[in-house]
């Protein structure tokens, strides 16, 4: 497991680059992550994505797939993509601080 310091803090990471410790997470830390994936500013379209992929894991227990994002998070898979590019799913999970989500590769 790999610690990096991030907004402040020490944060903990799995193998798959994704936190290890959902409650080391803020929107500090999210903003600190989307800077690492190239994305210079989280937008309110951005926050809609990331406050439904963490409601949705708080209720189901995983990340929602890219169809449930598109068709209940009100973002279309056009803008997702352009959200979050090359990966929306996964990236938008790994800023939420969540797990990679189960349908990814």
């Amino acid at each position: 497991m790999e610690t990096r310091d991030l907004a402040g803090k020490p944060v903990a990471f799995d193998e798959d680059g994704h936190m290890a410790n959902r409650e080391d997470w803020n929107e500090d830390v999210a903003r600190a992550l989307a800077n690492e994936e190239d994305i210079a500013e989280l937008t309110d379209r951005h926050w809609i994505v990331i406050n439904f992929m963490r409601q949705e894991f708080d209720a189901k227990g995983d990340a929602p797939s890219i169809r449930k994002l598109t068709k209940e998070s009100g973002v279309n898979t056009k803008e997702l993509y352009q959200l979050f590019p090359k990966g929306p799913a996964k990236k938008a999970a790994k800023i939420a601080g969540l797990p990679k989500p189960k349908g990814c590769i």
